[in-house]
């Protein structure tokens, strides 16, 4: 077996300590460009640090069932990666609240409203700050609430992490629950009580500003990631929060707009991901700018109260975005907590606070909904143990990050850099790969070209808020950002290995000097392109996108660098790092462009994980969360423009369940590249597909069924969406992939469900996905498992979960359009 060039650090990564015992290595790589190559040594193990500051993980029981209800009494010791129980965190929740009930049992009414009021914008040292009760807080502590999704928003010592729309790349479950773990820690090093995130919503647009933030254009994904993350960030010792509830897929016009949206709609596409993220024991989530069928989000009585905390059964708070409140008394029928608190930031007013005094004191908002509110917020923090006196105090200055009198410097990175890496590499997509040019084989030359391939001409925080583009793209911006502590670009890593290779390097930076790029990449051994595409939240507008893109093409200059380059040199690698699709039409099927990597944000170790897939240290695993089309009108929802003065713009969801990939295949549209594609440096083979159904529910059985085909599978469930019956496994479809080509990898095995039409589904709908791993000539055999849940449509009449009548087809596949296996299921 080849071994690794000294210094790489992926293979160190391919066991995880602390794994449950007989589960898979985390994801593929190959040592060696043009060899065969087994995996990584066994004895290669990552050892999980805990700084001081972090709480210490409970062990999973190595003898946990592999299905059925997993009761919890700690969210900080989650199922296994990769099992099919389903966490029960009642006692958890039941523990919290109580505890909760007895501490503001002797609270006044102006302390139970301070709890659910913010201190007002800059009023602390976090992005949120809930006020200190008693003196110093000797009632309850001040909360602080904290950006970002991938990473600890304003904070030094921190890691920058792969986006969201990264992790949802790689599908592979370990690398999610291991990056929510990281980051829950560092935010827990840092004294964050509450980490705003993950992000959750759909991929609906193309154009949409922080699509990057979130997890991808299909439901059953963005749950599956969201669920994951949230485990993680929870075993870490923070309150992940679930955002934005719900509906706001796009930034322009966002606190004006309202997204109209039909019932069957709402529950199979955007807000199944918030019961995953209710089901993974979420502690809070946080309402939307955006109105909702006319309706404010953060007063939205039917989302708030009849879908989140009724139907899916939600025990924790709901708080607004960040100036998303806009009264006292409809906000606080469904509404827990308004942040930052102030009705506009530095106001010094607010809805909450005196308001919602004054209104319990005269009755009109019922004592028993303010003793609710703060025994929700309270509950979250008992939930998580954050009670236990061993929390760290908040130190760091999110407005005052030069302030040597509140700010600490805790380094809280660790080696978290190392899965960075990982995760970087493991989400990259080889869209094309022509005569094997890649992995790169100890080139005698290479040139790089274009600004993404380098650093910036300043440093990595360059523009506050990442509100720019001026060298390698590795985050959107806004506030899903963090400040880099590092980023390694391309240019730089590349160089690394090179010098090893004794290859010689040469780049031209400039986008706009396409002669020269064109000159400079004749008689190269290869030519690697580097474009990119920005986007992020609509406070920042660059170069014209407020927010969102004003289209899906390269920016600065991109295609026609590519062009320039392809023209002159017969061997030429595109890498893209971007947000979100990219229309590749002008150049995609050139004889000259040999292969395409799509990277797209990868972190503060950007460069070193494109490094890794170029030269085959990493076998390429990852695939594409959403479709990338020939032209931006083949998308079913575009970008909804104009609007003017108060009036409120209309976002009509008239495409209804056929987002992304189902509207693709409803229109019978060829896309570019279809969701879930990617290719790999060896090849797979599916073969022996098998379907079993699960024993059943015992005596309840047939009442379960009967419920189940009479749409009324809510009602039953003691109310709940989330309730274990629905969601334990009734089928289980098992089949062998075996590696046909000669090199060690990975491959992402997609299971796809096709109702019958009179379910009124999208043709393929993606109900199951995971990760293997197997060596060259050998197979491994894949276990996925189908739930009710899984087999359901939503009925509005019945108001509840309903197997179609008749036959339900199902493929198993590498995309939503390359199927291997298929067989049926026939619900009796």
């Amino acid at each position: 077996m080849p071994t690794m060039p000294p210094g790489n650090h992926i293979i160190p990564f391919l066991i995880l300590a602390l794994r449950v015992a007989g589960q898979q290595a985390i994801g593929p790589a190959v040592t060696g460009a043009a060899t065969n190559a087994g995996p990584a040594s066994t004895e290669s193990v990552i050892t999980i640090p805990i700084s001081q500051s972090s709480f210490t993980p409970f062990s999973v029981p190595s003898q946990a069932p592999v299905s059925g209800v997993y009761p919890l009494t700690d969210p900080r010791s989650p199922p296994p990666v990769g099992s099919s129980l389903i966490p029960d965190f009642s006692q958890a929740w039941a523990a919290a609240y109580q505890e909760a009930k007895n501490k503001i049992s002797n609270f006044s009414i102006e302390e139970k409203v301070s709890v659910s009021t913010g201190v007002g914008w800059m009023g602390g040292r976090c992005v949120g700050n809930t006020p200190p009760i008693g003196d110093n807080g000797t009632k309850f502590p001040s909360l602080c609430l904290e950006d970002s999704p991938l990473g600890v928003r304003f904070a030094d010592y921190v890691t920058s992490f792969p986006a969201g729309i990264n992790a949802a790349a790689t599908f592979n479950r370990k690398l999610i629950r291991r990056r929510g773990l990281f980051m829950g820690r560092e935010n827990v090093g840092k004294g964050v009580h509450v980490a705003l995130g993950p992000m959750m919503n759909m991929g609906r647009v193309a154009q949409g500003g922080r699509n990057w933030e979130g997890f991808g254009a299909d439901p059953y994904l963005t749950g599956e990631v969201a669920y994951e993350t949230i485990l993680g960030m929870q075993e870490g010792g923070v309150q992940a929060c679930a955002k934005h509830l719900i509906n706001n897929e796009q930034e322009h016009f966002r606190t004006q707009s309202s997204s109209d949206v039909d019932d069957r709609t709402q529950h199979e596409i955007y807000a199944h991901p918030f019961l995953r993220s209710i089901m993974a024991g979420v502690a809070s989530i946080m309402c939307s700018y955006n109105l909702i069928n006319g309706t404010y989000a953060c007063e939205n009585d039917k989302i708030m109260n009849d879908i989140i905390k009724r139907e899916f059964g939600f025990q924790g708070y709901i708080m607004s975005d960040w100036g998303a409140t806009h009264s006292t008394m409809s906000a606080a029928t469904g509404l827990d907590m308004t942040m930052p608190g102030d009705i506009t930031f530095q106001s010094g007013t607010t809805y909450f606070g005196a308001n919602l005094t004054a209104y319990v004191q005269n009755n009109t908002i019922a004592q028993a909904r303010l003793d609710d509110m703060a025994t929700r917020v309270i509950a979250g923090w008992y939930l998580l143990h954050q009670d236990a006196g061993n929390f760290p105090p908040t130190n760091f200055d999110a407005f005052k990050p030069d302030s040597e009198e509140t700010n600490e410097h805790i380094d809280v990175q660790e080696d978290h850099h190392k899965v960075v890496r990982k995760i970087g590499a493991a989400s990259t997509v080889l869209l094309k790969n022509t005569n094997n040019a890649l992995p790169l084989n100890k080139p005698r030359s290479i040139v790089l070209v274009g600004s993404d391939a380098g650093p910036g001409t300043i440093g990595p925080n360059q523009f506050p808020d990442q509100g720019g583009l001026d060298g390698i793209l590795a985050m959107g911006w806004g506030s899903g950002t963090s400040n880099f502590t590092y980023l390694v670009s391309p240019l730089e890593a590349i160089q690394q290995r090179a010098r090893k290779d004794r290859t010689s390097v040469s780049w031209i930076l400039d986008d706009f000097n396409r002669n020269r790029a064109g000159n400079m990449a004749l008689g190269r051994s290869a030519a690697l392109v580097f474009i990119s595409s920005d986007s992020g939240e609509d406070y920042i507008t660059v170069d014209g996108n407020e927010g969102d893109r004003k289209n899906l093409t390269a920016w600065h200059d991109g295609d026609d660098l590519v062009l320039a380059v392809a023209a002159q040199n017969n061997n030429t690698i595109v890498i893209v790092h971007s947000v979100g699709p990219l229309i590749l039409e002008p150049w995609i099927e050139h004889p000259n462009v040999s292969a395409v990597l799509w990277a797209g944000l990868p972190g503060q170790e950007a460069g070193n994980s494109i490094t890794d897939i170029l030269y085959g240290d990493w076998n390429p695993s990852g695939r594409l969360p959403y479709t990338i089309a020939k032209q931006m009108s083949d998308y079913s929802a575009p970008l909804i423009t104009g609007g003017s003065g108060n009036d409120v713009l209309a976002i009509p969801y008239t495409e209804g369940l056929n987002i992304d990939y189902r509207h693709f295949d409803s229109a019978k549209i060829t896309p570019r590249f279809e969701f879930g594609f990617g290719l790999s440096y060896t090849n797979f083979t599916y073969s022996n597909l098998r379907i079993a159904k699960v024993g059943g529910q015992g005596s309840t059985e047939p009442a379960l069924q009967k419920a189940w085909a009479a749409g009324k599978a809510t009602p039953i469930a003691t109310g709940s969406s989330a309730a274990p019956w629905l969601h334990r496994p009734l089928y289980t479809i098992t089949f062998d992939v075996e590696n046909s080509g000669s090199l060690w990898g990975g491959d992402i095995p997609q299971l796809y469900l096709h109702f019958p039409a009179s379910a009124g589904e999208p043709p393929s709908i993606l109900k199951g996905f995971t990760n293997v791993e197997v060596l060259p000539g050998e197979s491994a055999e894949v276990a996925l498992t189908l739930s009710r849940y899984d087999l359901s449509y939503w009925d509005t009449v019945a108001q509840g979960w309903r197997h179609p009548n008749g036959t339900i087809g199902l493929s198993v596949g590498t995309s939503s359009r390359d199927f291997r296996l298929s067989g049926n299921i026939t619900i009796t």
